[in-house]
């Protein structure tokens, strides 16, 4: 492995090679509701395409003709997607892909394990994504080890702001009790992994997720950066609301927080949703869950009054850019929305 100061995290906004999807299969993550959300993907893709290519996974040649007819229907043009046919247990890419570093001017793609979040069975088919894509992509894939052991990272668990700094949760990556990716890992096990394969040299620790998020603490539903100094977190004005405490506890963490040059970290907030339920179980629905691509910033929206306002915010920072509300009601059923289910290939 490259010596660490020669390695580096890009941030989302940078440009990018390509965006990489996942056509959505797994009806038993959408129980229910799967029939609207081949019709959400194919927005996602709409919408990514003006900027750069898009790679979609797809199951079998069957299945590649059942998802080019939906992209026909919905006026999406296809001569700008690269369909890989490969077989996989579930579709999000955020956390079943490898890890896309810069090193000496050169892409190259850190292989975490990925484990089903330490929660599910169905994932021997999705840990061999990493190695698809590197292929695909023709980049070199490095495998993520520690003290002798493949390391479990998922791609939501983490926030780059490509100068060297990451964010990330206590509650995703040293609980010691509940999905536990990797046992007996300290703050500092986790820190030499970062700065060894993917050159961060600071670490934002918050504490807890947003109330609903089934991965038990990923950051990318609670905090994003938008620019090298800047983050946007979530906040919630209902004192009486689930999500009100574990939310200002980690605003107080930002106000103390410093960045990789020392400076002090700029936290602008960003509201959430009311509560979204189906069928009695809290959904994990956010706005920071937006995805970053050349041209746009596509933001999941859920028929509420601040989905207007978390438009709004989120254009502050990328002027520059379309902000682009995807309808993500019926996705968030899946437990995860825009950010989760797409991974950026920097350029």
């Amino acid at each position: 492995m490259d010596n660490y100061k020669n390695l580096r995290l890009p941030a989302e906004w940078e440009p990018h090679r390509s965006t990489v999807l996942c056509w959505p299969h797994q009806k038993n993550d959408w129980p229910g509701k799967f029939m609207p959300i081949p019709w959400v993907y194919a927005e996602i893709v709409k919408n990514s395409l003006p900027g750069e290519p898009v790679f979609i996974l797809v199951q079998s040649a069957e299945h590649l003709q059942k998802v080019r007819k939906i992209l026909e229907r919905a006026h999406v043009p296809v001569h700008n997607i690269k369909f890989i046919i490969t077989e996989t247990d579930r579709g999000w890419m955020r956390d079943t892909s490898p890890v896309f570093i810069k090193t000496r001017g050169e892409t190259k793609a850190v292989h975490f394990l990925f484990n089903g979040w330490a929660k599910y069975s169905n994932w021997k088919k999705d840990k061999n994504i990493p190695e698809i894509l590197a292929g695909e992509l023709n980049v070199e894939l490095i495998p993520a080890i520690y003290n002798d052991t493949p390391v479990v990272l998922e791609g939501g668990a983490i926030d780059s702001n490509g100068n060297g700094t990451l964010l990330t949760t206590e509650e995703c990556l040293i609980d010691k009790k509940i999905q536990v990716r990797n046992p007996g890992f300290s703050k500092k096990d986790y820190e030499d992994i970062f700065r060894d394969y993917l050159g961060i040299t600071n670490v934002i620790w918050l504490a807890k997720g947003i109330a609903g998020d089934d991965t038990h603490g990923h950051v990318d539903d609670l905090c994003r950066f938008v620019n090298h100094n800047t983050v946007l977190l979530c906040r919630e004005k209902n004192s009486r609301e689930e999500n009100y405490n574990l939310l200002e506890e980690n605003f107080e963490r930002l106000q103390s927080a410093r960045l990789e040059d020392g400076s002090r970290l700029k936290v602008f907030d960003l509201p959430m949703p009311k509560p979204l339920y189906f069928e009695n179980l809290r959904l994990p629905a956010s706005y920071a869950n937006f995805y970053i691509t050349n041209n746009a910033v596509l933001v999941p929206t859920f028929n509420d009054p601040n989905d207007k306002l978390a438009l709004n915010i989120i254009k502050d920072f990328f002027p520059d850019r379309e902000v682009i509300g995807i309808h993500a009601v019926d996705l968030v059923w899946g437990l995860g929305t825009l950010h989760c289910l797409s991974h950026e290939v920097p350029l």
